[in-house]
């Protein structure tokens, strides 16, 4: 069935119409993905309906790319606006589906499904974490199980003759990309995993259920907290309880216990708490463990050389993005940026074009100029 003489056999538009149209059905469960792996609802029941009014959407309301223009990015029955998300990602993961087939097709369909396979899971992860700023364990321990079965299954996957090689490249891949993403994240906590506020002179400081309210802004607790060992730390001159107060005590507040001078309680015993300070520390993450591993997924698609290439071209996209953003006003330096959709862009390009930059790196174009540039 997956004889590549036989697919090659086939018209070539025909097999683009085909890995088109199937792309496009597997981006309407992607839409489905994104939008329930975060709320961790179940992706299988119930079916597709309308988040706003709760109407199940019928088939023929459901046809992908279709559906959306013809209802004019709107539901049928309660007329609430259908992102144009949805569309967008019907539309891409049918064009990259396509691609794959044009890259891979003629060498192996096999290789060209399990590309897709993991083009599709690139796209979950690239708008849950734009959106969410999480990469959910479904994609990136799900994608390492993947990647490790298929290296077993398919060695060609990483250009091997055997399993073993092909699963010693698996390995190697998943222990490269989880291994350095990780030394950044440590290397980030170390470097910057405290943010420190000064404040105008007697400034109120609120502990609220969900968020620490600063004169200026408020911060959820969850842009905060990461780790049980995340603190919050502030040198209080007057701290206000609804039965008690203090006077120039240090405050530490973890998920679970906040502490004032030489009382600790469990914080949901305090819903609400107001200090007074000069000065206010936040820990904050340079990178999250998701990101971790999301790269080790990767690496047991493309190997270590695909993990290489992706993280120095993740940096550079987020760099650039980053100042960017910053220099027109849009996010502040202490703003968080999303991560993974770089890594994974960079993972796409590698996938279409890492053999051929690999040799147009070996090439003597390349070196010649990096030898003349060295020399200047």
């Amino acid at each position: 069935m997956f004889d590549p003489e036989r697919w090659a056999g086939m018209p070539f538009l025909y097999w683009a119409v085909v890995f088109f149209t199937f792309g496009s059905i597997v981006g309407s469960f992607l839409n489905v993905c994104i939008y329930r792996l975060p709320l961790g609802q179940s992706v299988v029941w119930p079916g597709s309906h309308c988040p706003s009014c709760g109407r199940a959407i019928p088939w023929f309301l459901n046809i992908p790319l279709a559906s959306w223009l013809w209802l004019r990015g709107r539901c049928r029955f309660c007329a609430s606006p259908i992102s144009a998300r949805y569309f967008l990602v019907e539309l891409l993961t049918g064009a990259l589906f396509l691609a794959c087939w044009a890259a891979f097709g003629k060498r192996s369909a096999w290789i060209a499904l399990v590309f897709c396979l993991v083009l599709a899971g690139l796209i979950v992860a690239t708008f849950i974490d734009f959106e969410h700023y999480i990469i959910p364990d479904e994609i990136t321990l799900g994608g390492i199980g993947a990647g490790f079965l298929f290296s077993l299954l398919l060695p060609e996957l990483h250009g091997a003759d055997s399993s073993v090689v092909a699963l010693q490249r698996c390995c190697l891949g998943m222990a490269a990309g989880g291994g350095i993403i990780y030394l950044f994240v440590r290397l980030g906590k170390l470097l910057f995993g405290q943010q420190r506020f000064n404040l105008p002179p007697a400034s109120r400081v609120y502990f609220t259920e969900d968020a620490l309210v600063l004169p200026s802004h408020e911060i959820p607790y969850e842009d905060i907290f990461y780790r049980k060992s995340d603190t919050i730390q502030v040198e209080a001159s007057l701290v206000e309880m609804a039965d008690r107060g203090y006077r120039n005590v240090a405050v530490r507040m973890t998920q679970t216990t906040l502490r004032i001078g030489p009382d600790e309680f469990a914080t949901e015993q305090v819903p609400c708490l107001e200090v007074v300070a000069d000065q206010i520390v936040v820990p904050r993450e340079a990178m999250g463990l998701g990101d971790v591993k999301f790269m080790a997924a990767i690496g047991a698609f493309v190997g270590w050389k695909g993990v290489v290439f992706s993280l120095m071209a993740s940096a550079m996209l987020g760099s650039v993005v980053g100042i960017t953003l910053i220099a027109l006003r849009r996010h502040a330096w202490s703003s968080r940026i999303p991560y993974g959709p770089y890594i994974a862009l960079a993972a796409a390009v590698w996938v279409f074009f890492g053999e051929h930059f690999i040799k147009w790196w070996l090439s003597p174009l390349p070196s010649a100029f990096l030898l003349k540039w060295f020399v200047r």
